[in-house]
């Protein structure tokens, strides 16, 4: 068969404001541009455990818009999309559908609304595709592909994880590739829709199965940039220093999504940098108790630890490590005093880079059931506002105006020239400052 691989790309959102200030400021909605510009991994992998007598031709769909004609000439197609570019994917899948090519569809979304998704394909994926793959190819083939495959308590052994087909990809497309070494996050925030929806725990990837997917990435891209596709990676300390030690010889940059326990080892701080680390994301989500209590659905791990998030970022920094802070505004609790508390924040700790999001209620996250409950969404099944910059419920301590003015206003402060430039020069002055005063007390106890 020939299977096309079609990955929903492209930023999102749909405050025009707010797609107007971030073309001009820097820095500003910058994560979620690197993160629509990234390639789908989860339909390299599928591509990577195809039988080799099926062709596979991986495309990217920035905006269905802008298409007149959709690839053709395929006997599957298979679609990923997430919420906020699901009406699209669903659009698409209707097209195939109309010139008789079998359509299936996964991701996070379809997988928690199945009965939404197949009015517009042949089958649904529902949870992690690679425990399906093989045998939606092979009931395809026989013209026998059934409505729904898998399912959301299913568990994939990452020991098991295929190769991703790197090879499908224009290289000179991408400025970073993905590699993942973990599913879930022990934390289990109230608003998360990322891989905590397909798998119920956490668990890891064997380290020599990495270490080959970035070799492979080196026989087609010399000097990469590595992003660790990971929900939360630095969980298993001892897991990553084995694996950094592995990567100091490989001349990679990387870049991962953690949280603030790994200021805690100095020794893996310094690992992380000798193997390449050139920044970690950390969300610290509220820079006020106010919002944090509850976050989590097992614990109050960050509540318990705000105290320590400005020692955190400095310590971190110190070893030439920037931080992308991330914080999500409309937490319940959160007023109008939010915008200015987070600026100040930011300011105050020396933050090297910062994201704001609108918090959002994505289909199948625990804090979409309670504000649904509570009558909270402003209007239900409206999937194009699940951009994390759009506002899809009401907020409890603030205006649905004052929110989202308010983000706009922090937005333009934030990434100000400016500002951004300030952020920049204090991180470089800083860490001049802490290679100084290392040397100075090295030489003082030879």
């Amino acid at each position: 068969m020939k299977i096309g691989l079609l990955a929903m790309s492209g930023i999102r959102a749909c405050d025009e404001e707010l797609l107007r200030l971030g073309l001009t400021l820097p820095g500003f909605v910058e994560r979620s541009k690197t993160i629509a510009s990234l390639p789908s991994l989860g339909l390299l992998t599928l591509a990577g455990m195809t039988p080799k007598e099926h062709k596979i031709e991986y495309i990217e769909i920035p905006n269905l818009k802008e298409i007149d004609e959709i690839p053709n000439g395929f006997d599957l197609v298979a679609i990923s999309s997430y919420s906020a570019q699901i009406d699209e994917a669903y659009e698409l899948g209707a097209r195939y559908k109309e010139k008789g090519i079998p359509v299936v569809i996964g991701g996070p979304h379809v997988s928690c609304l199945p009965e939404e998704a197949i009015k517009y394909c042949d089958s649904v994926i529902i949870g992690e595709g690679e425990l399906v793959w093989n045998q939606v190819l092979k009931d395809c083939e026989k013209g026998e592909l059934k409505q729904n495959y898998g399912s959301l308590t299913g568990s994939f052994d990452l020991a098991d994880a295929p190769m991703p087909a790197f090879e499908l990809l224009d290289i000179s497309k991408y400025n970073r590739l993905t590699v993942q070494t973990s599913r879930g996050c022990p934390h289990k925030c109230e608003f998360c829709a990322s891989s905590v929806i397909l798998t119920s725990k956490y668990k890891q990837k064997p380290i020599y199965k990495v270490i080959k997917e970035i070799d492979k990435i080196l026989d087609i891209w010399k000097y990469p940039f590595i992003e660790f596709a990971d929900d939360n990676s630095i969980v298993d300390k001892a897991y990553w220093k084995e694996l950094l030690v592995k990567l100091k010889d490989k001349n990679i940059k990387w870049f991962t999504e953690t949280d603030l326990s790994v200021s805690e080892d100095e020794e893996l701080l310094d690992l992380m940098r000798e193997s390449g680390c050139a920044q970690v994301l950390i969300g610290f989500e509220s820079p006020v108790l106010t919002g944090l209590k509850g976050l989590e659905t097992r614990s109050d791990w960050k509540f318990k630890r705000l105290s320590k998030y400005k020692d955190a970022i400095k310590i971190i920094q110190s070893h030439g490590i920037t931080v992308n802070g991330c914080f999500v505004i409309g937490l319940d609790g959160h007023g109008p005093e939010i915008f200015d508390q987070i600026f100040d924040f930011v300011k105050e700790s020396g933050l090297y880079e910062v994201q704001i999001t609108i918090m959002t209620a994505f289909p199948g996250t625990p804090l979409y059931a309670r504000l649904k409950k509570e009558n909270r969404i402003i209007e239900d099944k409206e999937w194009r506002k699940c951009t994390l910059f759009d506002l899809n419920f009401k907020p409890n301590n603030m205006t649905a105006d004052e929110l989202t003015s308010g983000f706009r206003n922090l937005g333009v402060k934030l990434y100000s020239k400016e500002f951004t430039a300030w952020r920049r020069d204090n991180f470089k002055n800083n860490l001049r400052n802490n290679i100084r005063e290392k040397r100075r007390v090295k030489n003082g106890d030879s």
